[in-house]
């Protein structure tokens, strides 16, 4: 099975998805279970990298490879190394808890849990793939399941929210097509391997004109500030588990790019745009940190604070130190584990109440203690509480950060401040004070909801009590590529 273990990972979802379509769509029940069982066995295939995935090795392993195009050069090629390792596991993870979370879906499921494993297929492959035409298929297969599950199942305004979501990220993609191509056209030989381009050397200025290239693309998918306000757009319309989905891993996708490529194929580049990338990460932190302030509906508030908190993930880059790079990676998957597990508490809550207003709630400690615990357990996660790993992301990349520029890092630490204002604010306004009478009727969470935030828990409590069992598995690969750049390893 480890012989051809990341194919199974990439396409067992989509075999799945395949299944489904043979059902009839009465048969709901059957459609779910085959949705649950696909995502589950993927969920076991990454577990199964751990026994086969060696933690010291800074190379890619598990490799799979085999001619495509020949024509053109063009090959299925995957692997795996301290970079993708982890997202692979949040991405299994997110998938299976989000799969779990879409039982309340009651509207077109056959249509719905297809386009959700396809979704899947294509975060898989987008983190595993090492051409880049293999890369760039994956990358457009995530956008039209993504498109049609926040336009046909999303809120009032979902068509508005999918079609900015297409437009924006379609933009980017075209603009980092002609990046790849011009990578092709000027490697010698011709080719789409990532082990083969990186040892091209470029000359810088061709490296700043395609780095921009691959900067739109992956900047609006973080979302970078200005190309952010596709986001709380497609936060707030899209359905819940879409929203975990959303948060969890495809934002990732995006400062995912920075490392796997931009960084090792323009070395130059990324250290001529070293104080761009750090000014656009501390106007995010700040800004979004301010914006969610400023917020009443809760799940806006939370759209808001991943501008902020992928901030921290560019500062990490813009340091490029040990530091800041192990921070900025951690920060990826502890953000994935933190904001999926606050969008899922808020559907928790929207789908008994019925509305996200924060104003609109209050003492529903008394009401609603289990539910209230969690909430405040993910809360003090988000702003940074030692012990919780959000701290530890963050304080890593503060520390890359301060190695690199004092003052950039001064600011950013308002992003913490302003985290914990409106993390806190929040649990004022919803769980404090006495009982709006009107929710004196309102059910408890149950033990579904609940299974599908325990184990994000587990994974927030053990990492922030021992980073090392996952830094572990990122440091090898990160130090090769910060020694390729001429980052700093001290």
């Amino acid at each position: 099975m480890t012989a051809h273990l990341l194919s199974l990972i990439i396409f067992t979802p989509l075999l799945g998805a395949l299944l489904i379509l043979l059902i009839p769509k009465s048969q709901e029940s059957l459609i779910k279970q085959i949705a649950l069982l696909a995502t589950g066995i993927v969920f076991l295939l990454a577990l199964l990298t751990f026994q086969t995935f060696n933690p010291g090795q800074a190379d890619f392993q598990l490799i799979e490879k085999a001619v495509w195009i020949p024509q053109f050069n063009v090959h299925y090629f995957v692997g795996m190394d301290g970079i993708s390792f982890p997202m692979i596991l949040l991405t299994a993870l997110i998938s299976l808890l989000a799969c779990l979370g879409s039982f309340g879906i009651q509207e077109r499921q056959k249509e719905y849990y297809f386009l959700y494993l396809l979704l899947e297929t294509g975060m898989m492959g987008t983190f595993l793939a090492l051409d880049l035409f293999l890369f760039y298929v994956f990358w457009e297969v995530v956008l039209v399941p993504m498109y049609f599950l926040i336009g046909i199942w999303g809120g009032p305004r979902r068509e508005y929210a999918a079609i900015k979501f297409f437009l924006y990220t379609l933009a980017g993609s075209l603009l980092m097509l002609l990046g790849i191509l011009a990578l092709y056209f000027n490697s010698n030989p011709h080719t789409f391997d990532w082990t083969e381009l990186v040892k091209n050397s470029f000359a810088l200025g061709f490296q700043k004109m395609v780095f921009l290239a691959f900067f739109f693309g992956f900047a609006i998918k973080v979302p970078v500030f200005p190309f952010h306000t596709w986001l709380p757009d497609a936060h707030v319309e899209a359905p819940t588990p879409i929203s975990v989905i959303l948060a969890g891993v495809l934002l990732k996708m995006g400062t995912y790019g920075f490392m796997r490529f931009s960084y090792p194929l323009f070395p130059e580049a990324s250290v001529w745009f070293r104080p761009f990338f750090a000014l656009l990460a501390v106007i995010g932190i700040v800004y979004g940190g301010f914006v969610a302030l400023a917020q009443t509906d809760f799940k806006k508030m939370v759209a808001y604070s991943s501008v902020s908190h992928m901030g921290f993930v560019l500062l990490g880059l813009a340091a490029l130190t040990q530091n800041g790079w192990n921070g900025a990676l951690l920060q990826m998957f502890n953000h994935g584990t933190i904001t999926g597990g606050l969008f899922l508490l808020v559907g928790v809550l929207y789908d008994r109440a019925h509305t996200r207003d924060m104003n609109a709630f209050g003492g529903l400690s008394a009401q609603m203690p289990v539910y209230s615990g969690i909430l405040i357990f993910f809360s003090l996660a988000s702003l940074g509480l030692p012990g919780l790993s959000g701290f530890i992301s963050e304080f890593l990349v503060l520390l890359g950060g301060y190695q690199y520029h004092k003052t950039t890092t001064a600011l950013a630490c308002l992003g913490i401040i302003l985290a914990a204002a409106y993390l806190l604010l929040m649990i004022r306004r919803v769980l404090l004070g006495p009982l709006n009478k009107k929710w004196q009727s309102l059910p408890e969470i149950n033990t579904r909801e609940i299974f599908t935030l325990v184990p994000l828990m587990i994974l927030i409590l053990a990492i922030g009590i021992y980073p090392k069992a996952i830094l572990h598995y990122m440091t090898p690969a990160l130090e090769a590529l910060l020694l390729k750049v001429g980052g700093t390893l001290s």
